[in-house]
């Protein structure tokens, strides 16, 4: 009985391993190979295939798989590198690399380990590049620096089965004393810059000054001759007005001077006159006016050839009827109303033809002569009215 226990507990061993075995075989006889993906085979030590995205057969124990290559781009992000400018400042550079991979047997065989390949192919490129630029240079051509390490890098590696896509430049830091300077730097450039500007504001903001007050000058000026203009016209017109009244009125010598002697005393009139000096044609005037109110008598107020002083009663004017003129004051009402036709009618006319010849709605005006005036009858006790 213990025979028999032996013999099938060995049974059993053998058999287990003779399906451990199979699995194992099957196992290494099928591969699955994901997308994006390729398995690089070798047979007996060689390079066999490479295989891609699908389902493959391996001999086992005589193929195997070297290695499984992802196809996909590939981001790599060098640390900081420090690299000398040509003006001797050490600046530091971050990369960062765009590849793929196009050739699965040539990343494999041709380069132990293809990122760090690329990695220092990058530093020793970049401080090529960077070695034959300033540090001015160095910040403003990314672009031509991102050009020349993907030129030098593409044909580098080339030869490895990658392709380099992109080079990018993440960032790059000058020293802190240099940062600093180009601090002030741009500072002073942005306040010098403000200070243009604000000297250009002040500029324009005087010439609008200028501009504005030059035509408000302009304007000013322009007023002022037209109200000079005006105020001319006005006074011409009043003069003639007042010469037109004056004419039709046909005041003698002796009213001209009554009238020169009241304009006198104003002369004095202002508290500040203190001297008051009495002109030529005083004389002349008060002679006028002597004569006016002496003209029908003799030189010691003795009456003329006319008549007699001692037949006039006592108080009475010693002016006689027939020593008065033809003409007679009127109604002071009827003057009064008489001076206002007149004068609307002399503005008319004025203002139409610019003269003061005579009011066109009188009659034998046109022909030059006078209005015709009322002559009161004259009192013979009371001729002055």
């Amino acid at each position: 009985m213990e025979e028999i226990n032996v013999g099938s507990v060995i049974g059993w061993v053998v058999l287990a391993a003779l399906v451990i075995f199979v699995v194992v075989t099957l196992s290494k006889a099928v591969r699955v190979v994901p997308q994006s993906r390729s398995l690089v085979v070798e047979r007996l030590g060689r390079y066999s295939r490479t295989m891609q995205a699908g389902l493959h057969f391996l001999i086992p124990f005589f193929d195997r798989v070297r290695a499984m290559v992802d196809l996909r781009e590939q981001v790599v992000s060098f640390p900081p590198q420090p690299v000398i400018t040509s003006d001797n400042l050490v600046v530091s550079i971050d990369t960062v690399i765009y590849f793929s991979v196009n050739e699965p047997k040539s990343a494999v065989y041709e380069i132990a380990n293809y990122i760090t390949g690329i990695e220092q192919l990058t530093v020793t490129t970049l401080r090529n590049v960077i070695g034959s630029m300033d540090l001015e240079q160095t910040l403003t051509s990314r672009d031509q620096i991102n050009g020349q390490l993907r030129g030098v890098l593409d044909e580098a590696t080339g030869r490895w089965g990658i392709r380099v896509n992109r080079v990018e430049l993440k960032s790059i830091d000058p020293p802190q004393s240099v940062q600093g300077a180009m601090e002030q730097q741009m500072r002073a450039e942005r306040d010098r810059r403000a200070a243009i500007l604000t000297a250009e504001g002040v500029k324009q903001s005087q010439i609008l000054t200028a501009e504005g007050e030059k035509q408000a000058a302009i304007l000013r000026a322009e007023g002022s001759a037209q109200a000079a203009i005006l105020t001319a016209e006005g006074e011409s017109r009043a003069i003639l007005q007042v010469f037109d009244a004056v004419h039709r009125g046909d005041a003698d010598p002796k009213l001209l001077a009554y009238q020169y002697l009241q304009t006198l005393p104003k002369l004095a009139a202002t508290p500040a006159n203190k001297v008051w000096i009495l002109p030529s044609e005083l004389t002349g005037a008060l002679g006028q006016l002597t004569s006016g109110f002496t003209g029908g008598f003799g030189g010691a107020g003795a009456p003329t050839a006319s008549g007699d002083s001692a037949d006039r009663p006592a108080g009475a004017s010693p002016v006689r009827p027939e020593d008065l003129p033809t003409t007679a004051l009127t109604d002071p009402a009827e003057a009064l109303a008489e001076a206002r036709r007149e004068s609307q009618a002399a503005t008319a006319d004025a203002t139409r033809a610019g003269t003061f010849s005579g009011r066109p709605n009188d009659p034998g005006a046109e022909a030059g002569q006078r209005p015709h005036r009322v002559e009161p009858e004259i009192d013979p006790e009371n001729p002055l009215g």
